[in-house]
Order: structure tokens, then sequence, then C-alpha cells
């Protein structure tokens, strides 16, 4: 036989779409030559197939073998396509029955010895290949992450010789053990969440926090050093509902192409992303050569934190802009675009000046209006309106410090809260109140007479956007529905206006 097909899948953004490897051996001087848009890694494949087929003591063919990785314009990367493109070879050149790797797909990158190395996007692949009703073949160290996926035939194998006798007649190879993935968090969260419970004082902001959680609302603390501000962004996936089944895939595929090591004990756990001040715009929305998910990606239902706001460069605060209204990020490159999803609530902290004692009571702030101008200068408006929450976090007294605080309610009880007031939204929607579009809103958002001339008033003497009236509609919304409340009243528009002021 000179001419053979063998199954594998590619990466493109969170997607796995199924790729042919074909391979013809015809007459003609010996080499090896692989086409289809493949990258460099793919290319230095042949010398890692070569040596590989060897060392598993088969014949390698000393004539002219072409392998073609169909669709031709999709870009292939990285040396997921090693075993493939070894399988194909070795049945065009019948070493290998055809008809044992019909029901197949391979994925797995081979060392010169013929062992198989972990490869990223494995969950993606497993996801399309239980679609597809074919069986996924992975490498020994993706087998937890392919038995994440339910229902999923998949196999893994050590090397190469492994993967030749289960398609003898030596039997089959072992099935990727199922990971048990536990939906309930349980009574106490996460440890690695902060409760609300311990933190003292803030209830102000503790109350902005749930408030923010209950809608998908964006929002932002400011105060001095040391007043809590870290501990309640931390808090905040821990009173966030767990994510349903298809939720939980997204966000682990995403960590899948990031090449994040995944925890089946987080799985069903709103993500939190902190990345440090320094990041890049490319390191926070996704880019580089193979277009890598960012941050904005990583958090996919769950929070993006920015502590240190200011901090930040202004090219990378101007790079959230887009995604934090459309939800999601597309990268183009010369030969392809990819596409990841970006629905993250953004949580940031600020302190007012650059010592960060402005307005203290202790009169310790020294910063001219100048230093205080340069230090805000980065936070343009148009990223301040999509804020829909502006906290002040003061600092707290000594009393206030060491006080037992015996009513503070944990957050297991006010995720309950926060879950039930989800749902309603869903219900009445099917999104939340964050997400309402703007043609949603004079139908869910109404108010009454005394509501709407209280938002026309403040849009007045707050200079209110149309984005910043949007927003303040969908916060009241919110608030109302966390009182189990049909209509928004005015004390609700009032609130809201608090948080914008």
């Amino acid at each position: 036989m000179a001419l053979a097909r063998v199954y594998s899948r590619a990466l493109v953004g969170i997607e796995a779409p199924l790729v042919t490897v074909e391979t013809h051996i015809s007459n003609g001087m010996p080499q090896l030559a692989i086409v289809g848009l493949p990258e460099t890694a793919v290319r230095e494949s042949r010398e890692r197939v070569r040596s590989a087929i060897l060392n598993a003591n088969l014949e390698f063919p000393a004539r002219r073998v072409t392998v073609n990785l169909a669709p031709a314009e999709l870009p292939k990367v990285g040396g997921r396509y090693d075993l493939p493109i070894a399988l194909s070879i070795l049945v065009a050149s019948e070493q290998v029955a055809a008809d044992r790797l019909v029901d197949l797909e391979f994925l797995g990158e081979l060392s010169l010895g013929g062992e198989l190395r972990a490869v990223s996007g494995v969950l993606p692949a497993a996801i399309r290949s239980r679609e597809s009703g074919r069986r996924l073949v992975v490498p020994f160290d993706n087998r937890h992450e392919a038995g994440m996926v339910k229902n999923c035939r998949s196999c893994h194998a050590d090397g190469l010789i492994a993967v030749l006798q289960m398609l003898g007649d030596a039997g089959q190879l072992p099935s990727c053990p199922r990971v048990v993935l536990a939906p309930d968090r349980g009574s106490q969260g996460h440890a690695a969440h902060n409760d609300l419970a311990d933190i003292r004082g803030q209830t102000s902001a503790k109350r902005a926090l749930q408030i923010a959680a209950a809608g998908g609302h964006n929002l932002l603390l400011k105060g001095p050093p040391g007043t809590g501000k870290t501990m309640l962004a931390a808090a905040l996936p821990g009173i966030l509902p767990s994510l349903n089944e298809k939720s939980a895939l997204e966000v682990a595929s995403l960590r899948s192409v990031a090449n994040i090591k995944l925890d089946p004990a987080d799985f069903y756990l709103p993500p939190l992303r902190s990345p440090h001040h320094t990041a890049t715009p490319a390191s926070l929305i996704g880019g580089g050569a193979r277009a890598m998910p960012g941050e904005v990606s990583l958090a996919q239902h769950g929070v993006l934190f920015l502590d240190e706001l200011p901090q930040f460069t202004g090219r990378a605060l101007e790079a959230l802009r887009e995604p934090l209204e459309a939800r999601a990020i597309t990268l183009t490159r010369a030969n392809h675009r990819f596409t990841y999803p970006a629905s993250f609530q953004l949580v940031a902290a600020m302190n007012p000046c650059p010592c960060g004692f402005l307005g203290d009571p202790s009169g310790r702030c020294r910063c001219t209006q100048s230093r205080i101008d340069g230090y805000r200068q980065k936070l343009s408006g148009p990223l301040l309106d999509r804020f829909d929450l502006l906290v002040e976090v003061p600092r707290l007294s000594h009393q206030e410090l060491s006080q037992v605080d015996n009513s503070a309610v944990h957050s297991a009880t006010v995720r309950h809260q926060v879950t039930r007031c989800r749902q309603r939204q869903l219900d009445r929607a099917g999104a939340l109140n964050s997400m309402l579009r703007t043609r949603d809103l004079e139908r869910y958002c109404s108010l009454d007479n005394s509501g709407e001339r209280l938002l026309q008033q403040a849009m007045r003497n707050l200079h209110l956007s149309a984005r910043g009236f949007h927003r303040v509609l969908r916060l009241a919304r919110t608030l109302a529905d966390m009182e189990e409340q049909d209509s928004i009243r005015e004390d609700h528009v009032l609130e809201a206006l608090g948080y914008r002021s």
C-alpha cells in the first residue's frame, strides 16, 4: 500500500479540528517531505519520526515519502503530529494494517528513542474525539487530562512500540482513568479563597462585593495600603456559584491550551487570575507567535484581579477595553484568526495617590498635585466608565481590627444568596444583569417616575455617559433582584448611583 491515512487533531484557539495525516510513498531519491502549512516544530518531526521508527526495530522506507497534513490552510504547530505521522508511514509501507486505525485518532510527540511525550491542548481534542465517535490515543502523561471528559473512549501509551502492539494482536491499550470531579465545594468553600467572615470591618466593601457577584459587575476598590483590598478581591471567587459542566470544560480547555496543569479539585471552581502589574498587553489579552490565550481568557467565567491598577502600563489597560465589552478576543495572524472567549469579571484595586495616604486622617500624604495627576493619568475615562462599582476601602481603627464580629457572614452563606439571585436573572432574561443588551434594558429595567427623574438629574450632575447610564440601570436591576423585587425602586437607583459617583 503506497497511500495511508491516519487521523489526528489540530489546535486552533480552543478548537481541535480534525487533521488527516496522508502519506504517500513513491519511487525517487530517499527523502521525507511534510506539507500542509507546518511550522518549524512540525517540520522538525522528520528527524524524530525517522529515529523513533528505527529504534522500534522497524524499517524506514528508503524511498520518497510525502506527508500531507490536511486541510492545508489550517496552521499546524507543535510536536503533536509525530505519532500519527510515524503510524501513517508504517501503514503506507505495509508494516501496519490500515484497517486497525480507522476508528482511532492519535496525539503525541515522539522522542528519538520512540517514547511518547505529553502535548498541550489534549482536553479540546478529547471533547471533539468524543463527538466524532472515534477513540483517542494520548501519551501516558496526558491520561488524566483526557480522563476528565465524560464518555470519551480515550486510551494512553508510553511509546511507539506500545501503540504498535495494540494495533497488532497483543491486545488493547489501557483506557485513560476516569477522573472524579466533585462539583460541590462543601460548606467551607475552597482553601485558596478568603472567607468573608475572616475580613474585619469593611461592611460597605463586603456589600459591594456581594452585589458584584450577584450581577457579574466590574468592581474598583480604592483606599490606603493595608486596608484589605486584596483580601476582598481574593474572596470574590469564593462567593461565586460553582461552574456547570459546560463552563468548567471551557475553562479547563483554555488552561489545557495554555499548558497549565489541570487540578481536578479546581475543575468546577471559578478561576481567579491575578497578573503582576508588569504584565504586557500580549500577556493580558493574548498573543505571541502561537497566539496563546491571555489572562482575560484564562479568567473566563471567573475573576481577573488587577492589583495596583495605576502601575500597569497605559497600553495594557487600554487593551482591556474591547474584551470587556465584546467578552471575546480575536487575535489575527498572517495565516489564521484565533478567537478566545473572555467573559470575566474585572476587579481592580488602587491607592488614592503614589504614597497611598491621600485623604488619610493621619495627614501623612505629601504628594504634590502633579504627582497625583501623573499617577492617575493612565486610568482613562473610557476605562473607568466600564466599572459598575467604585468603592472606598477606608483605614480601620485598632478597635475595629481587634473586635470580634460574631455576626460575620461566611462566604458559603453569601454564595447561596448569590446563586439564588443569579438564577432569578437567568430565568428572566437568560443572562446576568451585567450582560443585558441595550434593547433588553427597556424590557427588564423599567423605572417608575421618581426613579426616572432621579436618574435624569444624576446624568446632568454626574455627567454620565450613555454607557454609564446603562450600567447604572443594570446595577439597580441587580439590587432589586437581591431583594427579590420585580420592579426597580427609587432607593435601588440611589444606591446604584452612589457606587458611580
